[in-house]
């Protein structure tokens, strides 16, 4: 993962945790691979009913819409199994 691109993406995801935070939730960088970036949802996110529509989309807007490299927002939501 480059450094730098690495480092603009997390800037922009810092103005989106705040409101994260609140609800318990968080994003986590996965992976950049040339004009896409992997994204992650963690903690109270991944229990929210809306984060696969709205959410994401509020996420895929705000990296677009400021890092004219990125073409592609990927945000994966990882399953919790009851055991």
């Amino acid at each position: 993962m480059e450094r730098e691109r690495l480092k603009e993406v997390e800037m922009v995801l810092d103005r989106i945790r705040p409101a994260l935070r609140e609800h318990h939730g968080d994003l986590r960088v996965v992976d950049i691979k040339d004009d896409a970036v992997f994204l992650q949802f963690e903690g109270g996110c991944t229990e929210c009913p809306i984060v696969d529509a709205s959410l994401k989309e509020v996420v895929d807007l705000a990296i677009k819409g400021n890092l004219n490299w990125v073409k592609k927002v990927e945000i994966s939501v990882p399953k919790h199994s009851i055991v």
